[in-house]
């Protein structure tokens, strides 16, 4: 149900006379050496893509299709496809049609985007397909967008460039009203917080970890989530600003709200009620050297349809890394911290999460457009639920990684 709108969309777009095609993509060709437990991929509690062992994979293989009118309207698809997780293959990640305007004499630009996007918090995911270019695994805030987090609705954006009035700053507003993601933060409650590239695909859901509680409270939920679900057909919203200055850098504030009925259910499907704020910046330094971070804080909460809590959790990322690029080089270094805060108490569910990672990245350009990567990854995380499946309350996991990536 949630994709048989798509079509509709056609009826908006121009004559085909006056249209410009593009294509792009990733091939990301990936040796892996995981020293965990079962990923979380698989509906295990390992806080990495892999499970443990070696593993040579595809770890994307992405398409950015464009389609451009003259008239400033164009329509954008974007699929990627895995080898690994439930549901192995290829799929969409996003399609949506994007229009904005000419900047006016005093400098404002106003744009639309209108289907199913990622919102716009990612300060790492902005190379084709949703790809991280400096490192090849994202933060654990970011990875939890690639996993739970879609809009699908109408997002409106106005940019007011300084340049035309002698401002050394530009400004952008951000806001939208979404549906499809009522099931948001099941996961992160119920695996905590993660480090992958892994995107979830549209018609993809994601296996739900096997505790005590499947089997009490929670015997309605379906084996599998759909974070894509709609529930209650209440629109959720987004709003978020940034200040740019170009050649610089910026600074970003948004809050993340989908509004979910946190006590209807449907097939095994709950509603999430789940609420956040982020902020981030990226800045320039001197020595080739450059600054960036953010910081995520929210709640999630699902109910019993008489109103008790089942699932009352806060929860924390963030992340900070300093970058140094002297082509071909560039190296990567990112510490990270993150937790989840269990308040309903229900026996055989402990969602309590605390923990710590560091990433180190290493970016060769071998061609314009072809670069080798090499990563290694630390994360130590603390959470007793782990003792559901007789693993340890505190584990340390380690990754070491190696990638071609070509893009085209």
């Amino acid at each position: 149900m949630k994709y048989t709108w798509l079509p509709l969309m056609a009826l908006v777009a121009p004559s085909v006379q006056a249209v410009e095609a593009d294509l792009a993509g990733i091939m990301d060709l990936r040796y892996s050496v995981t020293d965990g437990i079962d990923s979380y991929v698989n509906g295990g509690l390992g806080k990495f893509r892999y499970n443990d062992g070696d593993q040579l994979s595809i770890a994307q293989a992405g398409l950015a299709g464009k389609l451009v009118w003259d008239n400033n309207l164009s329509l954008h698809a974007v699929a990627n496809g895995y080898l690994d997780g439930v549901e192995d293959g290829l799929g969409l990640t996003e399609v949506y049609f994007k229009y904005r305007t000419l900047p006016s004499a005093g400098g404002l630009r106003q744009g639309l985007r209108l289907g199913i996007f990622y919102p716009a918090i990612s300060l790492e995911n902005n190379a084709t397909a949703w790809s991280t270019p400096n490192t090849l695994t994202p933060s654990t805030m970011n990875s939890w967008v690639g996993e739970e987090l879609r809009s699908t609705g109408l997002e409106y954006t106005a940019e007011w460039l300084g340049r035309f009035s002698g401002r050394p700053y530009d400004l952008k507003l951000q806001g939208s009203v979404f549906v499809h993601n009522d099931p948001a933060g099941a996961e992160l409650s119920w695996h905590g917080w993660m480090q992958s590239s892994r995107q979830t695909l549209l018609h993809e859901k994601l296996p739900v970890q096997n505790m005590p509680a499947r089997q009490t409270v929670l015997s309605k939920q379906a084996a599998f989530s759909d974070p894509f679900h709609e529930d209650d057909d209440r629109p959720g919203y987004t709003l978020s600003g940034e200040v740019k200055f170009p050649r610089k850098g910026l600074l970003q504030l948004g809050w993340f709200d989908n509004r979910a009925i946190a006590y209807q259910q449907t097939n095994g499907q709950y509603g999430w009620r789940t609420r956040f704020g982020w902020a981030g910046f990226r800045w320039k330094l001197p020595g080739r050297f450059s600054l960036s971070g953010q910081v995520m804080q929210g709640d999630t909460l699902m109910q019993k349809p008489s109103r008790e809590d089942v699932v009352n959790n806060d929860y924390r990322s963030g992340w900070l890394a300093l970058s140094w690029s002297a082509k071909p080089h560039r190296v990567t270094g990112r510490v990270e911290e993150f937790s989840v805060t269990d308040y309903d108490g229900v026996w055989g569910d402990n969602n309590d999460e605390y923990g710590k990672a560091f990433t180190l990245a290493y970016r060769y350009q071998l061609q314009k457009n072809w670069f080798l990567l090499s990563e290694f990854n630390w994360l130590q995380s603390t959470r007793r639920g782990r003792t559901y499946e007789n693993q340890p309350v505190d584990l340390v996991e380690r990754q070491l990684q190696f990638a071609s990536r070509y893009y085209f």
